[in-house]
């Protein structure tokens, strides 16, 4: 149902109650954000999201670009980027490396300045490279800072963390303000029980920022973060110690466990999600880098067998019995794999993820207003007052005659 005026008047109003430094910054890790700033994105997202439903423009920029840089395959976030873009009136383009003249030695330095002259963000997803990835965003953004210190850009662009090999900044927001609204606030998130789960899956090499962006956003608003995975399928032990802390200073509670079983009991939240362990992470990474394909195929055969081990890692009715009340929330970042339906056997039985697949697909619809709030807050000094005048100004985004 679209909102009400009075509604997006005080959700605009909350805004601008809340302490930001976002301006002419980044968004690469949610635990670099404050909880007034994590709470911006999310109130502005709901204000744009509203928006939409209720047909006003929110196209604030003129000949200006959003730059993308995939290296890795994509669709909800890409498409949740193209959308966001477009939503506030940038114009698209994807960075292809292979047609760029980064083969031929163009540094990091010189490619983000040569992208940016009329650019406002860059999102960036590089998941790939365990101990890469966020690094490389933060080598952009240093070339960023220096090309505008010295008077090469008119305007610093924002980066945007699409994913890397730390933090899914842009899901987890997306699947904090879809429990959010599940639960009615954020503050009827403390003392739910969260399960975020390792499951079964035939592929491998999967990458950590998912379940590391779920502990180390959902302890800090007091939840009770159970993180469960078979022996040897561990996270970066940095974020698993920082998920520790946010849950001692929220008040909340965070486990390990190696029991899918525990950790379903009782649960509010399910989260079941494959991924590869941290040292296959780190070997892998060595060996793409050294475009060891011999040994990349050794290394999938060896993690494959080793998968296998844990087929019983799956999500199924008698887990999701074990939950509390047997009608936990579901969620998954998409695409699950899915028993008898994407593979023979998966994360998640077919029965289990039919009931929960609509709701999924909410979940997701999140992300393009997440990516759009982040664009804003880091573009405008005062997001609250352009809202406020761009509702002020209603003006339609489809024109119907």
């Amino acid at each position: 149902m679209p909102a009400s005026k009075n509604e997006l008047q005080e959700l605009v109003i909350e805004l601008g109650k809340l302490k930001t430094k976002m301006y002419n910054g980044d968004f690469l890790c949610t635990w670099d954000k404050s909880d007034d700033e994590l709470r911006a994105v999310l109130t502005t997202a709901e204000i744009l999201e509203a928006a939409y439903r209720s047909n006003i423009s929110m196209g604030m920029f003129f000949g200006k670009l959003a730059v993308s840089i995939f290296r890795d395959q994509s669709t909800r976030t890409r498409f949740s980027y193209a959308s966001a873009a477009s939503m506030l009136g940038l114009s698209l383009q994807e960075l292809d490396e292979k047609k760029s003249q980064i083969a031929h030695g163009e540094t990091v330095r010189e490619t983000a300045t040569m992208i940016s002259f009329a650019t406002e963000v860059i999102g960036i997803r590089d998941d790939m490279f365990l101990g890469e990835g966020n690094k490389y965003m933060r080598e952009v953004s240093a070339a960023l800072d220096e090309s505008f210190r010295e008077g090469v850009l008119p305007q610093r662009p924002a980066v945007v963390n699409l994913q890397c090999d730390l933090d899914h900044p842009t899901q987890s927001m997306a699947d904090l303000l879809h429990l959010k609204q599940h639960f009615g606030s954020l503050e009827n998130l403390r003392g739910k029980k969260i399960a975020m789960t390792w499951a079964y899956s035939p592929s491998y090499g999967k990458p950590l920022s998912v379940p590391q962006g779920i502990i180390g956003l959902m302890t800090r608003y007091g939840a009770e973060v159970a993180l469960a995975h078979p022996e040897g399928y561990g996270l970066v032990p940095d974020v698993v110690d920082k998920a520790g802390s946010f849950a001692s200073e929220s008040g909340g509670k965070f486990s390990v466990s190696n029991s899918m079983n525990e950790a379903f009991a009782g649960a509010d939240v399910v989260y079941p999600k494959s991924w590869a362990p941290f040292a296959v992470m780190q070997e892998r990474t060595k060996l793409l880098m050294a475009k060891d394909d011999a040994g990349l195929g050794a290394l999938e055969k060896r993690c494959l067998a080793q998968n296998a081990e844990h087929m019983d890692w799956e999500c199924d009715a008698a887990k999701m019995a074990s939950t509390r009340g047997g009608k936990a929330l579901y969620m998954h970042c998409l695409p699950a794999d899915i028993s008898g339906v994407s593979c023979k056997q998966g994360e998640v039985s077919a029965d289990v993820f039919e009931k929960a697949r609509l709701d999924t697909y909410r979940e997701a619809f999140h992300k393009p207003f997440v990516i759009a709030a982040m664009m804003m807050l880091t573009r405008f000094e005062d997001a609250s007052k352009t809202l406020d005048g761009m509702l002020r100004r209603g003006e339609r985004a489809v024109f119907a005659g």
